[in-house]
């Protein structure tokens, strides 16, 4: 079993990543781009019968810093 957990920044936090691709698209010529959010991509390959109740766990305690970030999780 896997599941896919996506982090993102809050909305309202400076996203300096973000920015700087921002920034190196408008260098390359990708003039319509107005703002970028980066955030992380988490695989885990799952024991059968983890639940999702786990891996929101694993996120609130490790995987995702709550303060500031927010997550989803996919399972499949």
């Amino acid at each position: 079993m896997k599941a896919r957990v996506h982090v993102m920044l809050k909305n309202g936090v400076l996203d300096p990543q973000g920015e700087a691709v921002r920034h190196a698209l408008g260098s390359l010529g990708f003039d319509g781009v107005n703002g970028v959010r980066q955030g992380k991509v988490i695989e885990l390959d799952l024991a059968e019968g983890t639940d999702e109740a786990t891996v929101t766990e694993m996120c609130e305690k490790l995987l995702a810093n709550t303060v500031i970030e927010s997550y989803s999780v996919e399972m499949g």
